[in-house]
């Protein structure tokens, strides 16, 4: 991927930072940790472990439920170490993002920098709602999320996380800034496809079109955003700011002024905190569908349900019915689930999709009312009353995406939503432990292997040394960034807004750009999408033929 020059230059970098002999205007990175830091780094990773393995075992053994196998608790393991561990991997490659910034401008020293971003990545995480975990799943194949604890349901789970883990370390190694959530995409997006293939449909049919639309429209603007807001921002800082040492080299180890010091610092902590609460939550969306595949009679239904809110969900369903079955008074087809499954899969409405909407409604609604609380249902239907609620929620977030194609009256839509928002309360929920151990697995994740790719953000991307006002104008704008994609469900990558957010700077600085660095990054951001996809279809065709 790098060019031979650029390979050259990447080599003597790293020696540089391996040899004993300080490297004139970086920053001190050659500091290793002392050991109370790696006491503590194992004691959290040691109690995180066992604070996970003991939970578990709780929730399985509160079910009452027995195996007479060890089989899938085996399955469960392995699948949460491969969850967990595409977690600290994220950790790792994304650190750039928060602290390149605060340590090239010398704001904050590089091992409490990175420390100090792990602590709010942490914090975002155990601070998330919830609902960007369960909107990954969303992009899967509808019948492997049916079939998650089947073959071809733990291939899908271990060739896509895998794919993004070879996929991430790779461009890890090479120094290289990619965007994790985008391979993540690019990986659900290519066993969607793999799947669609091998069983004899159009590989376009297993994807979410839309979706990898706007992740193909976020890879092409998001470097343009970065760069120009970057440079304007640094262009207003020099009309505004007459102190003319923000704009030159740092002299020595010499901190910035206090104001923009404290400003480099609050970004760093806004671009951590955002990063954990956004990216954690893909790992507890995945660990869930694991759970739910491998335990589901712990984790498919909340079963810390109240009762009046059972009763409540079923009046909900026969309201909702009603309303359907007054909106499309056709009789429903033979098969509901498999209309619901057809359409989710294809997203092309038929006149058959109210009625069966309507039936499966009433249906789930009669199960809620006669088992009288999900923790009452019993462990031979928990999978199927899981899978009804899923297709009839994920049937309802199209009609209600879509409204054009299918036309429904004000009461009918507010009642179908209401409904939605009572199934989502019964499936989309995470236990405490699933969001410390992706918090745990995420924040010591961002203090390991950071140096790679923070000294292709602060060295190799322009000519000069990093200045404050540069530090300062590329991390606002990626903090401000982030924010605003969590707020409107963009899938915009911070990490190519704050590598292109640096290159804009040095243009604005006139501290010329190195154009080697600058390909290899458009090459590895243009390729991360088809490459992902390519890991994963692959790696999830080969489980296939032996899972």
């Amino acid at each position: 991927m790098l060019t031979r020059p650029a390979q050259t230059e990447f080599l003597m970098n790293t020696n540089a930072l391996d040899s004993n002999k300080p490297v004139s205007g970086r920053p001190e990175l050659r500091m290793k940790p002392s050991f109370i830091t790696q006491i503590l780094f194992f004691g959290i990773l040691i109690a995180g472990i066992v604070f996970t393995a003991i939970s578990l075992n709780n929730d399985v053994s509160d079910t009452g439920t027995s195996t007479t196998t060890w089989l899938p608790f085996l399955l469960l393991g392995v699948a949460l170490l491969i969850a967990l561990g595409f977690e600290f991997v994220n950790g790792f490659h994304d650190t750039a993002n928060a602290v390149a910034t605060v340590i090239y401008t010398h704001s904050l020293p590089a091992n409490f920098a990175v420390v100090w971003s792990g602590v709010f990545n942490f914090l975002g995480v155990m601070a998330s709602s919830g609902a960007v975990a369960f909107g990954i799943i969303s992009l899967l194949p509808v019948e492997l999320i049916l079939q998650v604890g089947s073959a071809a349901g733990f291939a899908m789970v271990f060739s896509l996380l895998i794919a993004a883990i070879i996929w991430n370390l790779g461009t890890w190694f090479l120094g290289l800034p990619a965007s994790s959530s985008h391979t993540l995409i690019g990986s659900i997006i290519g066993v969607g496809v793999a799947n669609a293939l091998m069983h004899g449909r159009d590989g376009t049919s297993g994807v979410d079109w839309s979706q990898a639309s706007k992740v193909g429209y976020s890879l092409l603007f998001s470097p343009l955003i970065g760069f120009i807001a970057a440079a304007l921002v640094l262009l207003a800082l020099r009309t505004i700011v007459k102190n003319r040492e923000l704009f030159r080299e740092p002299k020595g180890n010499k901190p910035p002024p206090a104001w923009i010091r404290g400003i480099l610092i609050l970004t760093c902590t806004g671009v951590s905190f955002a990063h954990g609460s956004n990216d954690g939550q893909k790992g507890m969306g995945l660990i869930m569908l694991i759970l739910v595949g491998t335990v589901p009679m712990a984790y498919a239904l909340n079963r810390a349900m109240p009762v009046d809110q059972a009763v409540q969900f079923a009046a909900v369903a026969q309201v909702t019915q009603a309303s359907l079955q007054n909106t499309a008074p056709g009789a429903a087809p033979a098969e509901p689930l498999e209309t619901l499954s057809t359409y989710i899969r294809t997203k092309k409405a038929t006149s058959e999709l109210l009625p069966a909407l309507a039936a499966v409604t009433g249906n789930i609604g009669e199960q809620v009312k006669g088992y009288g609380s999900l923790s009452k249902v019993p462990a031979d239907a928990v999978a199927n009353v899981r899978n009804d609620m899923y297709l009839t929620s994920e049937a309802i977030r199209l009609i209600d995406k879509n409204p054009a194609a299918v036309p429904l009256d004000a009461d009918t839509r507010a009642n179908l939503m209401a409904f939605k928002q009572e199934i989502d309360k019964a499936t989309k929920f995470i236990p405490l432990w699933v969001k410390v151990a992706v918090a745990i697995a995420l924040g010591l994740g961002t203090m390991v292997g950071w140096k790679r790719i923070v000294i292709t953000v602060g060295e190799r991307i322009g000519k000069t040394h990093l200045t404050y006002a540069q530090g300062a104008s590329a991390e606002t704008v990626a903090m401000l960034t982030i924010g605003a994609a969590d707020l409107y469900g963009l899938p915009v990558s911070t990490t190519q807004v704050l590598s292109s957010g640096v290159a804009g700077t040095m243009a604005a600085n006139r501290s010329g750009l190195q154009m080697a660095t600058i390909r290899n990054l458009l090459m590895a951001w243009v390729l991360t999408l088809p490459m992902a996809m390519l890991l994963s279809g692959s790696i999830y065709w080969l489980f296939s033929q032996f899972i």
